[in-house]
């Protein structure tokens, strides 16, 4: 039997899991605490969850043999690879922490990768002693369901992606949006049970798992939710993968790669259609793959090619194609830029106005987001046309809270701003064209 641990707080949990990358400050950068720090944390969870599972099953069955069945396991830690044969270690440690990751890999195809690829091996970047101090740290506190719920392991989770995204400032654009705007574009989508859900740009999946917390809030069951998203950064998709683990759901699959020249979400020989399709895509990419695009097998060219030197437009195209006819609808983070660019994209923009795809422009401040200081705003799609309708324009640039380094949205600024979205469909003179 284990030592039984009492429950840890959230907070002490959240406070133990940043000292942990105090270890690692020096020889690692800032941008790269995530790549070490989430899949020791991932690795520590699961194998003292499938020490738990193997105890409950002892109890029962009274037979070791049986306890350690597959099938008495969410996830399968081989022999030889759980945490403790990896502390047990004092040389070659991340040698031995690899091959432990590389095996539960193996054992479970649903993990593939999920790991990183990290250079545990590198003695220069991260000496034994170092690694050793830092797998101690983990050591102190047990990580298992009992001591650790679900609910808290996710938010202890996305506490440190947000410290993180804080510590990598400019980096953190690649992999993290505030959360209040995440909340506000989930909140106008409005998610239900049973719904299938799609980020083809996740980062690390805070925008899917907030549909998670939409449908908890809601009353509803989020593992009624089918979550799917793809993402080109090999670490930052791996810790999307974790991130889901970590928040206890099943029905998910995150896949890497380009997404618009490579979209891994296909029915046959079309894209995959979803009815809460939601981003917020790299801004105004200038080698997104326009050489491709004209001649696209998907058809996302139809109201037209985004310019050679500017992908947004691409992002809002992939999107629509992936929406579900009757249900479909989207939000999108863009740059300012695309409410008024000329050109190509003036062209794009007028045939979704004449179709009625464009439900609600919402205009937000300056420096909300980690990399950019320009101002962004939010686009909402519907899939179904409704021909020469209002759009509502929401100007936000003056709804934030001023900060140092960096403008920030509070929920309750977020609250505010959905609330005028509920009001446009009471009181038409909301309804502002554009």
């Amino acid at each position: 039997m284990n030592k039984k641990f009492n429950e840890l707080t959230l907070d002490d949990l959240e406070r133990h899991l940043w000292e942990a990358a105090h270890i690692i400050t020096g020889p690692i950068d800032a941008s790269d605490y995530k790549t070490y720090i989430f899949p020791i944390l991932f690795f520590k969870r699961v194998c003292d969850v499938y020490d738990e599972e193997f105890d409950e099953a002892l109890a029962f069955y009274s037979d070791e043999e049986m306890a350690r069945a597959p099938e008495q396991h969410r996830i399968e830690v081989p022999k030889g690879c759980h945490w403790k044969d990896v502390i047990a270690a004092t040389k070659d440690v991340g040698k031995i922490l690899k091959v432990a990751f590389l095996c539960i890999e193996k054992s479970n195809d649903q993990l593939y990768g999920i790991f990183g690829d990290a250079q545990w091996t590198n003695k220069d970047r991260l000496p034994d002693h170092l690694l050793l101090q830092l797998l101690n740290h983990f050591n102190k506190v047990n990580l298992g369901v009992k001591s650790v719920r679900d609910d808290d392991m996710g938010r202890a989770y996305e506490y440190l992606i947000k410290r993180f995204a804080d510590k990598a400032n400019k980096k953190a654009g690649e992999f993290y949006t505030p959360r209040s705007i995440v909340r506000l574009m989930v909140n106008v989508l409005d998610p239900q049970p049973k719904e299938t859900v799609y980020d083809p740009a996740c980062g690390t999946g805070g925008m899917l798992l907030e549909t998670v917390l939409h449908v908890k809030e809601q009353g509803g069951d989020p593992r009624l939710l089918t979550l799917k998203g793809q993402e080109k950064n090999l670490t930052t998709e791996a810790i999307a993968r974790m991130n889901l683990y970590l928040h206890g759901m099943e029905d998910f699959e995150i896949r890497r790669g380009d997404t618009l020249r490579d979209p891994k979400f296909l029915t046959l020989d079309h894209l995959e259609q979803f009815d809460c399709v939601i981003a917020n895509p790299p801004f105004s990419l200038k080698e997104w793959g326009h050489d491709k695009w004209s001649s696209d097998p998907f058809n996302r060219h139809t109201f037209g090619l985004a310019p050679k030197k500017n992908g947004d437009f691409a992002w809002v195209m992939h999107m629509h194609t992936s929406m579900k006819e009757s249900t479909g609808r989207m939000a999108v983070v863009l740059p300012h830029g695309v409410l008024f660019r000329s050109g190509a994209e003036a062209k794009i923009r007028k045939k979704l106005l004449d179709i009625g795809a464009i439900e609600t422009i919402i205009g937000l401040a300056g420096n909300l987001f980690y990399g950019t200081g320009i101002p962004a705003c939010i686009l909402i799609l519907r899939k179904t046309m409704r021909k020469k309708a209002p759009v509502l324009f929401i100007n936000a640039e003056e709804i934030y809270t001023k900060g140092r380094a960096q403008n920030t949205m509070t929920t309750a600024q977020a609250d505010g701003i959905y609330g005028i979205t509920t009001v446009r469909f009471k009181l038409s003179e909301y309804q502002l064209s554009v």
